[in-house]
């Protein structure tokens, strides 16, 4: 294990073939004949991250000894699914950058960036229909449905600083952590030509793995909302300020502050016409300690992930995997 932050492209270096495949496959779906969605096809193509989700099914399917031809296929519908989430998160944030490329919202418009994302939902779950097993249509699904259920829940509850970490935890798992739970119960289970899991229980075991680590992702996003600088991110940043969203590091601060405090976090957040909120909340209330919390959340997470791994057989994988979680709690982008 290395001491320092690992490097993303080594720990994905044993399935360096196989996300090639996927990034073929997603391409071809991205092509269309109609000369204006291929043109927006083509921007979003440049959206292309870190591609976690979709690497965590190879990872998991070659860590179990069950990767098949169909799962590059099968990653690529979970990564279409989360671009989907993109385009329309953009709208929802009115954020105006993704990585570092203008995002669709803002190159087109909101009308346009809502029919893109449910073209892409649409060629992610006609792929789907072309596996030779259900089971991927079947859990990503319900996992579509639940990351909707998220949303909403986030929308309804804004300005709410008085639910609870639980609450607060359990909607953000909705919305980001279903979605890599499913990807590494997939990547663990998926057998071609059977509707049923390889290995339930193994494959439940790597969903709640794929869960710890896409909330510790999500809290550790949540962090860098409030502290990092849009030019490190490539995307914009203090959208969920700007928004009304309350994240753990503002719950916990707002939960400590003291009456003044507090009547100061929520004019910070609703006074109409305040101009970049996060920076403001940043520089006037101490948020090192609930920012602090978080961190230590997200860290209480990827080491309850990590004791999951002891389900697999000893590799030099699941070796990469547990350094996976390093690279999450680190990451600065």
């Amino acid at each position: 294990m290395s001491a320092g932050l690992p490097e993303l492209t080594d720990l994905l270096g044993p399935i360096e073939g196989e996300l090639e495949r996927m990034r073929a496959i997603i391409g071809a779906q991205l092509e269309d004949r109609s000369a204006a969605v291929s043109d927006m096809t083509a921007h979003v193509g440049r959206f292309r991250g870190k591609q976690l989700r979709g690497s965590l099914v190879l990872l998991l399917g070659r860590a179990t000894g069950n990767l098949s031809a169909e799962h590059p296929s099968v990653a690529a519908v979970v990564e279409m699914i989360h671009l989907a989430t993109l385009v329309h998160d953009d709208i929802l944030d009115g954020a105006l950058v993704r990585r570092r490329v203008a995002s669709v919202n803002q190159r087109w418009d909101n009308q346009v960036a809502v029919l893109l994302g449910d073209f892409l939902y649409a060629r992610a779950f006609s792929l789907s229909t072309d596996l030779s097993s259900r089971l991927a249509s079947r859990v990503l699904a319900e996992t579509t449905r639940r990351l909707c259920v998220g949303e909403i829940e986030q929308s309804a509850r804004r300005y709410d600083f008085e639910m609870s970490q639980e609450q607060l935890e359990s909607i953000a798992g909705a919305k980001t952590a279903s979605l890599y739970a499913a990807a590494c119960e997939l990547g663990a289970s998926y057998r071609m030509g059977q509707d049923e899991p390889a290995d339930p229980e193994l494959g439940r075991e790597m969903r709640e793995f794929g869960w710890e680590i896409g909330l510790a992702f999500q809290l550790v996003d949540d962090c860098l909302d409030i502290t990092g600088e849009e030019a490190e991110l490539g995307k914009t940043v203090g959208t969920d300020v700007e928004d009304g969203k309350v994240t753990l590091p503002v719950l916990h601060t707002f939960a400590r502050a003291d009456a003044t405090k507090r009547a100061r976090i929520r004019d910070i957040f609703m006074a109409p016409g305040l101009e970049r909120r996060a920076r403001v909340l940043r520089e006037e209330l101490d948020l090192g300690p609930g920012i602090e919390y978080t961190l230590s959340r997200a860290a209480e997470l990827v080491a309850s992930a990590r004791g999951r791994l002891a389900k697999l057989p000893p590799s030099p994988l699941r070796d990469g995997l547990f350094e996976l979680g390093g690279f999450v709690l680190g990451r600065k982008w």
